[in-house]
């Protein structure tokens, strides 16, 4: 069964710092390209980092510089570390496969960064 948990979220003021961490089980981890999405209060959810299974990444341009994208295929976990966190970044935070069919959503993380 496809699995996909998300952690690390919490309340954070401008300019902190989270990493999150999603586990994947039930797929082979290490031939998905693999990505962290936001869904922020009445908007759609968007991709906003991306780790290839060769380790390249790609960011949306609100983010880069400040989110770090990575993942540890022993683990079979991806990590978004996150950094001058900004209001704008409040959101649930979800991981999933970057591009094909999308697997089962997990129920997420949420992030809020205060003013």
């Amino acid at each position: 069964q496809v699995q996909l948990v998300e952690s690390g979220g919490g309340l954070v003021q401008t300019g902190g710092s989270l990493r999150l961490s999603c586990a994947a089980s039930g797929i082979i981890f290490s031939i998905n390209a693999m990505g962290w999405y936001r869904q922020a209060p009445g908007k759609q959810r968007e991709l906003v980092a991306a780790v290839t299974s060769g380790y390249s990444t790609n960011y949306t341009d609100s983010v880069k510089g400040r989110f770090t994208i990575s993942r540890d295929n022993a683990k079979n976990t991806v990590y978004l570390q996150m950094n001058s966190l900004k209001p704008e970044d409040t959101a649930v935070y979800y991981c999933n496969r970057a591009r094909g069919i999308m697997l089962n959503w997990g129920k997420g993380t949420l992030v809020t960064v205060s003013s």
